[in-house]
């Protein structure tokens, strides 16, 4: 039985980098209950101390990930309207059919957004280059917390049994 739960915590960690850059997937949810399960094997176990720092910084990822493109917008000079324009453009390509959507369309979204808001088509492009830049930050962090628990994860494992 272990060794299944092994082999399914490392599908989920797999799973999870593929969901730091698809926002349908919770990549770093993914991992940290890859780590969950490989706590609950007979041979491999965390302190809950550190499982509980792993859930934290797992809620505060998820977080940002809703804030940090926002925020971006924002400080690229973004208004309400360019926010909004990101959060909705971000649900609109996920929901699309055309290749990364998820890319395109919290750029698209601020960049709509603003010619709304009576803004130049400059000052419209800069605030949805700072929905772009804040997604790839989001991502960076999302991956960087993945990557973390992989480490736990191999480490574990190896300790384990080599």
């Amino acid at each position: 039985m272990d060794i299944f739960l092994i082999i399914v915590a490392g599908v989920l960690m797999i799973i999870a980098f593929i969901g730091c850059i698809v926002p349908a997937l919770p990549g770093p949810i993914l991992g940290y209950a890859g780590m969950w399960l490989i706590h609950i094997t007979n041979r491999i176990e965390f302190s809950m101390r550190d499982l509980f720092i792993a859930g934290i910084i797992t809620l505060a990822v998820i977080l940002l990930d809703y804030v940090v493109p926002a925020w971006c917008t924002k400080k690229f000079g973004g208004s309400k309207k360019g926010v909004w324009g990101s959060i909705i453009g971000l649900i609109v390509g996920m929901l699309s059919p055309i290749p990364f959507g998820f890319l395109w369309g919290p750029f698209a979204g601020a960049v709509v957004g603003e010619l709304i808001a009576g803004k130049d088509h400059w000052e419209s492009l800069k605030s949805g280059m700072g929905s772009f830049v804040g997604f790839i930050l989001s991502t960076g962090l999302k991956i960087a917390v993945v990557v973390a628990f992989c480490v736990l994860y191999c480490q574990e494992v190896w300790n384990a049994y080599f």
